[in-house]
């Protein structure tokens, strides 16, 4: 069973690029964030070219920001929209949802930005992070699952292609990479570390300065997963393709296999970037855009 996650940046303006992603990748299970659509408006616009690909579809979305989605052709039962606990900004948002596919308890998440740690978007992020840990430690002993999506964190400094263009600011900090790993203490495992523990892995790349040609990207789009779930990946890779040329989100997808990998052993980057990215300062960070 191949899983992907990917943040497509608006769903509407990546319409052709899903539709022709899922074509060439063919994953049974998706989880997409930022969707940026209402429930009524995602199935407006995708439903029948989802349905005569295989795909059921649930969504969970106001039209506004944020928005995510669990695209299955492998099942998707018992569908939960909303994050218990959700403390809010001020009320809950639809950053997360989950269903059963092939067995296995799915969450797509959409972790919120935080903006600058003074802003309290950031203690809304540690506090939604919170709420998420006490759902995963609640879950993780049930059965197996993955919690997938954009996490907004980059879990060390070998996920950021230059920390010292971070310094000071959100996706590194102190304080949420330990609620990234308290997600890990309540039994998760990061897949593509476990596949890949030390090669360079990045998943975002800023749509300016050139940042995606030159590599300068952060890892932040995650696949964690119970211990019964990693044990069957046999591939964990981000698809680049994905974010080549025109129209395309500024994340990449993630894909894990489990069971067989059709396409082999690949990754971790695929395809690989060039070497011009792969050493050397220009000056030119890849910090995100404060985004909710």
């Amino acid at each position: 069973m191949r899983i992907a996650t990917w943040n497509i940046n608006s769903a509407k303006a990546r319409q052709a690029r899903l539709i022709e992603w899922l074509d060439r990748a063919s994953p049974d299970v998706v989880c997409l964030q930022e969707t940026k659509l209402s429930d009524e408006a995602f199935l407006e616009l995708f439903d029948e070219d989802l349905f005569r690909r295989g795909y059921r579809v649930a969504h969970h979305g106001d039209g506004r920001w944020n928005g995510v989605a669990i695209l299955s052709r492998s099942g998707l039962d018992d569908v939960r929209r909303g994050l218990p606990g959700d403390p809010g900004f001020p009320g809950p948002e639809p950053r997360a949802i989950s269903a059963s596919c092939g067995g296995i308890r799915i969450w797509s998440l959409y972790v919120p930005n935080g903006r600058t740690v003074e802003d309290p978007h950031y203690a809304y992020k540690l506090a939604w992070l919170a709420a998420l840990r006490d759902v995963v430690a609640e879950l993780a002993a049930q059965g197996p699952m993955m919690t997938l999506g954009d996490f907004n964190i980059a879990p060390t400094d070998a996920d950021v292609w230059d920390i010292a263009e971070f310094a000071g600011a959100t996706h590194v900090t102190e304080a949420e990479r330990a609620a990234l790993a308290r997600l890990h203490d309540a039994g998760l495992l990061d897949l593509m570390r476990e596949r890949w523990p030390t090669e360079t892995v990045y998943t975002y790349w800023d749509y300016r300065q050139l940042c995606f040609p030159k590599n300068y990207g952060i890892r932040i789009d995650l696949t964690l997963a119970t211990a019964d779930v990693a044990a069957r990946a046999r591939a964990v890779w981000v698809d680049r393709a994905a974010r080549k040329g025109t129209g395309t989100s500024d994340h990449a997808p993630v894909v894990v296999d489990l069971d067989e990998a059709p396409d082999g052993d690949i990754g971790p980057m695929v395809p690989p970037p060039s070497a011009r990215g792969s050493s050397g300062r220009s000056g030119a960070g890849t910090r995100r855009r404060a985004s909710t």
